[in-house]
Formats: structure tokens, C-alpha cells, sequence
């Protein structure tokens, strides 16, 4: 899931009223969620004040969110150790000196989307298949994402604006897939979500839709009725790509949401980024996968780091990922082990690394 600076904007993004208590996820509301949203930290004190994190980190989380914005959901702060600046929940997302380091591998279009954006918000990199940019916000910022630096304020915020992505993928029956990704298509309300999904089924020769999100994971809430009935009225197949790189982001909230999902029909799976200090280690993978089969969601993708611009001390050495990922298929079934692999900007598929 991919993130935004700071004060771009998106297609009907939520702006929700003040946080109040969380309610039963099977009760979970667009005003539940919502209030999660809108109540997610933004500022480096509060994170450090809330997980008693030494002074010292103070100063350069200030100066590193300045140039990539702080966001995370109280709820995803709470599955966080106090006192632990390795917690690998918060290397995620708290922002670090080391995002300074200048790196000229490490840049600020990694994959090379902005070459592959001929109509706004239409990313075309693959056959028989279309990238929708389809919201410029997230409910949390990963500081290794591989658009921190997408310029969102371009890309269409509303169904008008949409029109001539939306007729470049009618004119070309090759394509059977429509792929929502961002930012987090699901930071749209339910009516914006469903007024995009509704056109996209209108193009006869679509057969499936991808959502990516992180929302199941750091906002469960996220899951609610109204999204579960527009998911399975579409006619189109919905398949939802997670993402969560560590076990203990599935928490009993998130995996209730995920089997939920399940439940109705939605095919699910998960993609993880190797990092260093997070995952790049045989043991929390395989625990991870473990976690994600119990709530029916099928490893899918293991990616090397996009080499993006701030994000160069999570990088793992190729190597070192080959030799994880030959220790995972020693311990899990072969459907339990995700395909490691790298995006090559230009490249019509993902690379293979294993």
C-alpha cells in the first residue's frame, strides 16, 4: 500500500468527525472507521511520547517527517512494544535520520511509474491489465513506500475526472483486470468506491477487479457491511491484495476482518516487503505466513525493496532474500510460500528472484 506527502489531495477521501470508542468489528460502520482515520497520529512527539521512545529521536523524526509526512492509526500503535525504537511495527513507520542519506541508487520514481502514466491515474504497465491510481491518501505511511514522492495532486479525484482513463481501458478488449491501487483505494468512502467500480463493470470485457489495501490491517474497522455487499455485487471477480510484513500485525481485529472477507466470497492475498530490522528473518516470515493462512489469505508476493529515495537502510541484500525464502519452502507447504521477486521499471511482469 502506498503512501502520499503531505496536503495532497483525493477522490472523496474521508474527512470524518472526532474519534470515538471503538465498536464490535462485526458492527463495524463508515463512521467507525472514519473516526480511526481521522484520529491517526501525525506528529513525531506524539508517536515518541506515546511509546516512551528515548528523547533522542526526537529531533530527527521531526525533520524526516517534514520531508515525508507522519501517519499511523492508534490501533496499529497499540500492537507496538513501549519503551522498543527496534519494535518492528514502528521501524515501519516512525521516521528515522536515516532517511537522509543520500543514496543515488535510491530514487524518487523506483519502478517508473510517471513513464508508464500516458491518461491521469492510468498506470499501464501490464498485459491485460490496468493500474488505477485510484486514491492519493493512506491510513498509514510506510516510510519505505515506493510513491512517497507520486505527485497525487494530478490524478483524478472524482468519476468525471476519471472518463478518459476509464475509456482508454474500453478500447482495448485486451485488457480483463482493472487493479485499484494508490494510496489506499479504500481510504474512498463506500460511495466513491462504488460509483468507480460501477463504471469500470459497464467495460464489457473486464472480468476481475484487484483492490490493494492496508486498511484491513491497520484499521480493521474498515471492513464493514457496505463494503462487503458493494465487493460481492459487482459482477466483476473482487480479489483484495493485503499488505502486512510482520505476525504481529494480525491481530484477532485484523484477522476477523480478513476472514470476514473470506467469508463473502472475496479472494484475499498478501503481499510483504523484505526489510531489514523487520522481516528478514526465515522465522518471523514463516510466522507470518502461518498467521495469514489461519485467516485465509494466501502469501502471494515477497518484494525486494523498491530502491526509492529515504528508504535505503531497509535494504536486504539479494542473497540474503534467496537464502529466507529457500528456508521458508523448507518449513511451509509450497502454496504457503510467497515468490520473491522485483519490479523493473519498464518490465512487463515482475522479476523472479528465487
Amino acid at each position: 500500500m502506498t503512501a502520499r506527502p503531505a496536503g495532497a489531495a483525493a477522490m472523496n477521501a474521508v474527512s470524518a468527525p472526532p474519534p470515538s470508542q471503538t465498536p464490535n468489528l462485526g458492527a463495524a460502520t463508515n463512521g467507525a472507521w472514519q473516526r480511526h482515520l481521522a484520529a491517526a497520529v501525525r506528529d513525531p512527539d506524539t508517536l515518541i511520547a506515546l511509546l516512551e521512545l528515548p528523547e533522542e529521536y526526537r529531533a530527527p523524526a521531526r525533520r524526516a517527517a517534514g520531508r515525508f509526512q507522519l501517519v499511523v492509526p492508534r490501533g496499529f500503535i497499540a500492537r507496538m512494544e513501549r519503551g522498543n525504537p527496534r519494535d518492528p511495527l514502528l521501524l515501519q513507520v516512525l521516521p528515522l535520520a536515516e532517511e537522509e542519506i543520500e543514496d543515488p541508487a535510491f530514487v524518487a520514481d523506483p519502478v517508473g511509474d510517471l513513464a508508464a502514466q500516458h491518461v491521469p491515474g492510468l498506470l499501464e504497465k501490464y498485459e491485460g491489465r490496468a493500474l488505477l491510481i485510484a486514491a492519493g491518501v493512506c491510513a498509514v505511511n510506510c516510510r519505505y513506500c515506493f510513491r512517497r514522492e507520486f505527485p497525487y495532486d494530478a490524478a483524478p479525484r472524482g468519476l468525471a475526472s476519471w472518463r478518459p482513463a476509464l475509456a482508454r481501458i474500453a478500447e482495448d478488449p485486451s485488457i480483463r483486470e482493472a487493479i485499484l491501487s494508490g494510496g489506499d483505494p479504500l481510504a474512498l468512502t463506500d460511495h466513491a468506491l462504488a460509483r468507480l467500480v460501477g463504471a469500470l463493470a459497464e467495460i464489457p470485457h473486464l472480468k476481475r477487479l484487484r483492490i490493494h489495501s492496508r486498511l484491513p490491517v491497520v484499521i480493521p474497522e474498515r471492513v464493514t457491511a457496505e463494503l462487503l455487499a458493494m465487493l460481492t455485487a459487482t459482477r466483476l471477480v473482487p480479489y483484495l491484495v493485503i499488505h502486512a510484513n510482520h505476525p504481529a500485525e494480525i491481530d484477532d481485529a485484523c484477522a476477523a476482518a480478513l476472514l470476514r472477507l473470506a467469508a463473502a466470497g472475496v479472494t484475499l492475498m498478501n503481499q510483504s516487503v523484505l526489510l531489514r530490522g523487520v522481516n528478514d528473518d526465515a522465522g518471523v516470515l514463516a510466522a507470518l505466513c502461518e498467521r495469514l493462512l489461519d485467516a485465509r489469505v494466501l502469501p502471494y508476493y515477497l518484494h525486494q525493496l523498491d530502491p526509492v529515495r529515504g528508504g535505503s537502510h531497509f535494504h536486504v541484500p539479494i542473497e540474503r532474500g534467496r537464502a529466507i525464502v529457500a528456508a521458508l519452502a523448507a518449513r511451509l507447504p509450497g502454496y504457503a510460500v510467497p515468490r520473491y521477486v522485483a519490479e523493473i521499471p519498464g518490465a512487463p511482469y515482475k522479476e523472479p528472484l528465487r
